[in-house]
């Protein structure tokens, strides 16, 4: 074996090649680049326009494999992360990059997203959808406290979306919450329940909507132990929180074990079913 092939060998064998071929598995967006809206004018049919933050790490991000062709729902937009654009919803809701090229994507895919708004659009017809994408894979809480990087963006965000949509009169109707994977450990879980709760307060301050909804969402349970034992901890804090914390809920998919080949990210399968029972713990909360 000459040196060029074992410092091939070396690459290919080792974890950090391993990792980026495990994050090339979900497929880039293909073309037509993405639709622009203008977020000032309503779609035909609907009377109001209410707004959804998503936010979390890499489950609420997605990683599923995404449909051949995009849906393009003129009730349902998104505000795009990269240029803070508003265009019709479509998978990848987190896309990082290029409206037109995609050029800058990374490794979003299908999440609970667009499965949620599609329901509630569904649900209620005069209802336009408007959602705020601020997921990052393997982002801590810590991360989403506020001052931290996270929750600023968020919460910037959150007010550009009011902001640019205040001609249409939009609401915020609520957060959704996919994240603990990255705080499922000895040291971080018995923090993790007053870090959640103080997120939660800092938003409903910061936006001045004490009241506002919060649904966050049980992680995935398909590791082996010992990871399985923090992830089951980690559920437990998820699931007890409506019973400290006034108008929040939990979906709970802990029986969800079908996953992109990680046992970690949720499938497409898997992401729709979760978007669907956060709408449904939505109207179940609001009675809408």
């Amino acid at each position: 074996m000459n040196r060029l092939q074992l410092v091939c060998l070396v690459v290919f064998a080792s974890p950090l090649f391993a990792q980026k071929a495990q994050k090339a598995s979900t497929p880039p967006p293909t073309k037509p680049p993405l639709v622009s809206v203008d977020i000032t004018k309503l779609p035909e049919g609907a009377t109001h326009l209410d707004l959804w933050l998503l936010c979390g790490q890499s489950n609420m991000k997605g990683r599923g494999v995404m449909p051949e062709e995009p849906k393009n729902d003129p009730r349902i937009v998104m505000m795009h992360k990269m240029d803070d654009q508003w265009y019709l919803a479509r998978h990848p809701l987190h896309l990082t990059g290029d409206a037109k090229t995609f050029q800058g994507h990374d490794n979003a895919g299908v999440g609970p997203g667009l499965a949620f708004a599609e329901v509630l659009a569904a649900q209620d017809k005069t209802a336009a959808i408007g959602l705020v994408p601020c997921a990052v894979g393997g982002s801590s809480i810590k991360l989403w406290q506020k001052g931290a990087k996270l929750y600023e963006d968020a919460l910037r965000r959150s007010k550009l979306a009011l902001q640019t949509t205040a001609p249409v009169k939009a609401r915020l109707r609520g957060i959704l919450w996919l994240q603990g994977e990255a705080n499922a450990n000895a040291e971080e879980l018995p923090l993790h329940a007053k870090r959640l709760r103080a997120m939660i307060e800092a938003f409903r301050a910061d936006l001045a909507q004490p009241d506002l909804p919060f649904i966050a969402c049980t992680v995935g349970e398909m590791r082996d132990e010992p990871q399985l034992a923090n992830l089951k901890a980690m559920n437990e804090i998820q699931l007890a929180l409506p019973k400290s914390v006034p108008h929040t809920a939990c979906v709970d998919a802990r029986d969800l074990k079908t996953h992109i080949g990680d046992s970690v990210h949720f499938d497409t399968a898997a992401q729709n079913e979760i978007g669907r029972r956060f709408a449904a713990k939505i109207i179940e909360m609001t009675g809408r």
